[in-house]
């Protein structure tokens, strides 16, 4: 994510490692943004997560906590629209959504 700083007046780049969530829409109509897939790349974030839910369901599987923490999308088949969506926050709560047409 890309965002202005207006204290510095720099456009300061957020690395992948700073994105606090990011979603992906894998059929976008171009009106509603209907998540799909959804992760959490802050591994901090996860880490408490964990430790907060591992007395109630049991532990977390590690393999899929690795998935859904990645800023690699999970495999997915092409929808109706032929047209996916992404919306990335920031640590900050700034979003941007892109948008791409499937072939």
């Amino acid at each position: 994510v890309v965002i202005y700083n207006p204290v510095t007046d720099e456009v300061v780049d957020t690395k992948d490692s700073k994105v606090a969530a990011w979603f992906l829409d894998s059929d976008y109509d171009g009106r509603t943004f209907c998540i799909t897939q959804a992760f959490f790349p802050d591994k901090s974030a996860w880490e408490k997560l964990q430790k907060a839910l591992n007395g109630k369901d049991g532990p977390i599987d590690a393999e899929r906590f690795e998935a859904f923490s990645g800023t690699t999308s999970l495999p997915f088949l092409k929808g109706k629209h032929k047209c996916v969506a992404v919306k990335v926050i920031d640590p900050r709560g700034n979003e941007v959504m892109a948008v791409e047409k499937l072939a």
